[in-house]
């Protein structure tokens, strides 16, 4: 590893651990989206909070932590092996895990959703952003969603020539994606009819 390949690993953990939302919110609400919802500092906490016009931009900033450092080390340096997987999960690690904020991040979906945008171009979040939309018009919990999702992809990966050190970032996003959603993963698998429970 080369002190330049240390110093963008460096720089991809600490881009990924800005709390946008949390910066954000107090800065045009004056208040901490994390008082919502699950007291998740993401995009989804924005959202509820400020609507489109706070979660979009938060949204589109979490996804370009991942998609942006992801995509230059693998599409432009052509990144591989154990470096490509750090810089994988570098975005990732800052966000769950923000210095900014204690140690205690979001739950990284939309810079997972970046990660594999930045190494597949469309075809990843493509099949993420669907087969997702699929299972929740079929009221699968967003837990069990996500895991769903993250087989449909493991499928392709297995099906689609891709180098192999893409089944370790796989193995990896997913372990981050379970442990980031596992209290949700405790409730069954289908939502009830009723819309508030």
């Amino acid at each position: 590893m080369t002190l330049f390949s240390l110093f963008w690993l460096i720089l991809a953990f600490v881009v990924g651990a800005l709390p946008f939302s949390v910066w954000f919110g107090k800065l045009f609400l004056r208040q901490d989206v994390r008082s919502v919802g699950d007291s998740n500092p993401g995009a989804t906490n924005a959202w509820k909070m400020g609507g489109w016009r706070l979660g979009f931009p938060v949204l589109l900033l979490d996804f370009l932590k991942g998609a942006i450092p992801v995509g230059i080390a693998y599409q432009v340096w052509g990144w591989e092996g154990a470096l490509l997987l750090a810089i994988s999960l570098a975005p990732i690690l800052g966000h769950d895990f923000s210095p900014f904020l204690g140690g205690r991040g979001g739950k990284g979906l939309a810079t997972t959703f970046g990660v594999w945008t930045g190494l597949t171009l469309a075809q990843a979040p493509v099949i993420l952003g669907l087969s997702m939309a699929l299972f929740l018009w079929l009221r699968i919990r967003d837990g069990w969603a996500i895991v769903f999702s993250m087989l449909l992809l493991l499928l392709d990966l297995v099906l689609w020539p891709h180098p192999p050190i893409f089944l370790a970032v796989w193995l990896a996003t997913s372990v981050l994606l379970v442990w980031a959603y596992r209290r949700k993963l405790h409730l069954p698998i289908r939502r009830a009819s009723n819309p508030h429970e």
